[in-house]
């Protein structure tokens, strides 16, 4: 449901921040709300993790719907694919209040990893509605499918918006069309301990790359560099500073996140046109990261620093 013309390739930040939400005054130059993406391309919408920033998205989603049509029958249906990159709170804990779940002309599909060995749906099941929201998964009566997604698989979203996954993750061997949107990922083990998936989104040889929760490694992580090489955008962690990540009292290591550094230097590596510094720790306010983004602005002029409502193109 996107007036988008078929050949773009647009992008919106919904939340950049990481961890928890911050809904105060001195958050909003840069965003308080948590993980979420929006990506239409092709005409197709694509939505990456469903943090906080997920429910704006839904209700302009809702408000666009209602404005197509004078009853649900005459309305264009809100047609949307989400991907999930893990399943911790701050990349799902938006979709239970995704207003268009609850329309039941929706058709939505969502793709992830399950926990611990479970499905991707008995996951969320557990984590986001039975046992902590008034709902249940089955009240939902949108046309609502899920279903587990991992490194090795394809998805490919038609022009006609249906998505097939393929576990062929070699095209040679796939009859593509020019205008499919191809997703592909690559799995990173820092950060959750069951791993962290980033996304990358191809188009008319026009590509997205997005990669939270992820922590690089000395002299960089090798697999990934090659993965996001040559990428339009490549949208990376940057949780933490360098001196909160090295830090002696209370050092950030291990802990699945990125430093500004570690993201400019796998955007050097890889040589991506762009990279939008993302994932922003919550105690990082607005005048802290104004700081950093004069400091980084001066060592690269192709790095930028996401806002919350930031819209782009590729």
């Amino acid at each position: 449901m996107s007036d988008i013309p078929a050949q773009d390739f647009k992008i919106k930040f919904r939340g950049t921040r990481g961890s928890y939400p911050t809904p105060k005054i001195n958050y909003l130059r840069y965003g308080g709300n948590t993980a979420c993406v929006e990506v239409n391309v092709g005409g197709r919408l694509i939505i990456l993790d469903a943090g906080t920033g997920i429910i704006d998205l839904g209700r302009d989603l809702t408000k666009e719907h209602i404005l197509s049509g004078n009853d649900m029958f005459e309305r264009a249906p809100i047609n949307a694919t989400l991907l999930l990159t893990h399943i911790h709170q701050d990349h799902i804990q938006g979709l239970p209040f995704f207003n268009p779940l609850y329309i039941p002309t929706t058709n939505m599909n969502i793709f992830g990893m399950g926990s611990s060995g479970e499905n991707l749906r008995t996951t969320l099941s557990q984590v986001l509605f039975d046992k902590v929201f008034p709902l249940g998964l089955e009240d939902i009566n949108c046309n609502l499918n899920i279903e587990n997604y991992g490194e090795r698989q394809l998805l490919v979203i038609s022009r006609d918006g249906s998505v097939c996954l393929e576990k062929n993750t070699e095209r040679k061997n796939l009859k593509l069309k020019d205008d499919d949107v191809i997703i592909t990922s690559h799995k990173t083990f820092a950060h959750p301990k069951e791993g962290c998936l980033c996304i990358k989104v191809t188009y008319k040889g026009k590509s997205l790359v997005y990669a939270t929760d992820k922590e690089t490694y000395v002299g960089s992580d090798k697999k990934f560099v090659e993965f996001a090489h040559g990428a339009d955008l490549l949208i990376h962690d940057t949780q933490y500073t360098h001196q909160e990540y090295i830090s002696p009292i209370a050092p950030k290591q291990g802990f699945g996140h990125s430093t500004f550094q570690m993201a400019l230097e796998t955007s050097k590596l890889a040589k991506t046109k762009r990279t939008a510094f993302f994932h922003y720790d919550p105690n990082y306010d607005d005048s802290l990261l104004e700081l950093l983004e004069s400091e980084f602005s001066k060592l690269s002029s192709t790095c930028f620093f996401a806002k919350e409502n930031m819209e782009i193109a590729i």
